[in-house]
């Protein structure tokens, strides 16, 4: 039976590896909780400490365009078109 993976020496080893293995996943869990909870503290300080104040100007807002529209309209017509315009005038 000393071969058996049961047997006294190999169990304790089993034991003694599942013990560390354990105080490794806590402290592991331990520094995660301590480095969320200050990370969190610390985000809720940094929150509130900044203000941002948001007011309308006490003089009114003056936007100044200069703009120049030039609109230029050519218009060619054909010579029959032309006369047919100036005979029958009074339609248009």
């Amino acid at each position: 039976m000393m071969n058996s993976p049961f047997s006294r020496g190999k169990a304790k080893i089993m034991y003694q590896t599942s013990q560390l293995t354990d105080r490794a996943y806590d402290a592991i869990r331990d520094k995660m909780r301590s480095l969320t909870t200050t990370s969190l503290i610390l985000g809720v300080l940094t929150g509130l400490s900044a203000c941002v104040q948001v007011s309308a100007p006490d003089k009114p807002i003056v936007i100044n365009l200069n703009i120049n529209i030039k609109q230029e309209v050519v218009y060619r017509l054909d010579g029959d078109a032309k006369s047919l315009i100036n005979e029958e005038a009074d339609i248009f």
